[in-house]
């Protein structure tokens, strides 16, 4: 995941980018703006396809790490508990990468922090083949990656504004990443299935600290050399929290962070339900899969037909309607309509795209990598608590009962939001005039 400085070359200057004007608020009037330039026009731009090459490699060295990392700590202890921790460590130190290190991305030069991140990667990954590391170790090891995730991720987002400028080419390059995610957690799990069959769970994990070292030479080779954004500022954590007592990045950034926290409740408790209903494991796998082909079809869907003013108008809707095919589970449905309902709450994901030019509007360009980097431990701490506590209520509640609630709660929460969002925006109207 990381950069290092170019060398004294001068490599070609990133490719201009449309430009849109600045987006509305979420249920207030819509930007007016050129119609959307389309997915290929993001690829045309060659910076991109440098950073979207290194996306995928790294990604899928990630899952297939963790998957063999659970899999060589069960084998070494037995325990399914340590086991299953190796999961959880990958979202706790989110929390205090993304707020400790969070400057880091605006300090310094961009593709330094994404080469230098990538090397921590594959250097940690490389530490966990040698048979001499004990399993505290390797949970350590594993925690270190976890912590530099959120900057490598901050820094690459605030990195693709310099590539594709601010506008419409911006959401689709984000939108794209995205889609990539979530196709990598299909692929790479059943990648990391077959290939632990072959090679032993050390071997699997040697194979991804390679991922890591290409992604970190395609980030060097291929993305310009850039001054860091605010190389002269010294600030510390407080200046993380300044982020948050901005009114509108606040609210912002908690539309990014609140539907994480419900949206994973169905994923968390799939194998509980599954077994409630005595089910195979394919119709466990078609649970599994549902909401991240919903999530790509939306988003793919969205990013092609709409324009941009129309992605911002849909905000509030999708936010809300995401969360309704999760009441579906009140009639405790079989494994194929919930993988129905499952479908339609990942396709109304593709309100990120709308509620991503809000964000790179509304942060100053000197603090948009630490903001970023803050969104994005954000997201990833709040699913890590979503999981926990959908477990921790379905320990005294039926687990349809607790999908149910989780959207119920959804819907609250983010109703509220959007009716503090819209009467924010009608005062400052009146106050205008």
């Amino acid at each position: 995941m990381a950069p290092t400085d170019t060398p004294a070359g001068t490599p070609a200057a990133p490719e201009p980018a449309t430009t849109t004007t600045e987006p509305g608020p979420v249920p207030g009037d819509a930007p007016v703006s050129a119609p959307a330039p389309g997915y290929l026009a993001v690829f045309r731009v060659r910076e991109f396809r440098w950073v979207f090459g290194a996306h995928l490699l790294s990604l899928l060295g990630l899952v297939v790490s963790e998957i063999a990392l659970t899999v060589l700590v069960y084998d070494l202890t037995r325990s399914p508990l340590l086991s299953s921790l190796t999961f959880a460590l990958g979202f706790l130190p989110y929390l205090l990468g993304g707020t400790l290190l969070a400057g880091l991305a605006d300090r310094h030069p961009p593709r330094r922090v994404l080469v230098v991140c990538d090397l921590i990667c594959a250097g940690a990954v490389a530490l966990m083949v040698v048979p001499a590391t004990p399993v505290a170790g390797l949970l350590v090891l594993r925690c270190a990656v976890a912590a530099v995730a959120p900057v490598f991720q901050g820094t690459r987002m605030a990195t693709l504004a310099d590539i594709l400028g601010d506008g419409d080419l911006f959401v689709l390059g984000r939108s794209l990443l995205r889609i990539v995610s979530q196709s990598a957690l299909l692929a790479g799990f059943g990648v990391g299935g077959v290939l632990l069959t072959v090679v032993p769970a050390r071997g699997a994990i040697a194979l991804t600290a390679a991922t890591f070292l290409l992604s970190a030479l395609l980030l060097r080779l291929g993305t310009a050399r850039r001054p860091a954004r605010a190389a002269e500022r010294r600030e510390g954590v407080g200046a993380t929290w300044s982020l948050l007592r901005d009114r509108r990045i606040r609210r912002l950034m908690l539309f990014f962070w609140v539907p994480p926290l419900f949206v994973v409740v169905p994923e968390a408790l799939a194998a509980p339900y599954a077994d409630g209903l005595g089910v195979s494991t394919a119709a466990l796998g078609l649970l599994m899969c549902a909401m991240p082909v919903g999530t790509i079809a939306g988003e793919l869907l969205a990013g092609a037909l709409l324009s941009p003013a129309t992605r911002v108008r849909l905000v509030a809707p999708l936010l809300l309607a995401g969360f309704l095919p999760f009441l579906v589970y009140a009639l405790r449905p079989g494994p194929a309509l919930a993988a129905l309902a499952l479908v339609a709450a990942g396709a109304a994901g593709a309100y990120t795209l709308g509620l991503d030019a809000r964000f790179v509007a509304a942060v100053p360009e000197e603090r948009r990598g630490r903001a970023m980097t803050l969104m994005t431990a954000g997201m990833m701490t709040v699913q890590g608590v979503g999981m926990a506590g959908a477990g921790l209520v379905a320990e005294f509640v039926p687990v349809h009962l607790v999908v149910v609630g989780a959207g119920l709660l959804a819907v609250l929460t983010l109703g509220v939001l959007l009716a503090t969002e819209e009467r924010d925006g009608a005062d400052r109207h009146v106050t205008s005039r």
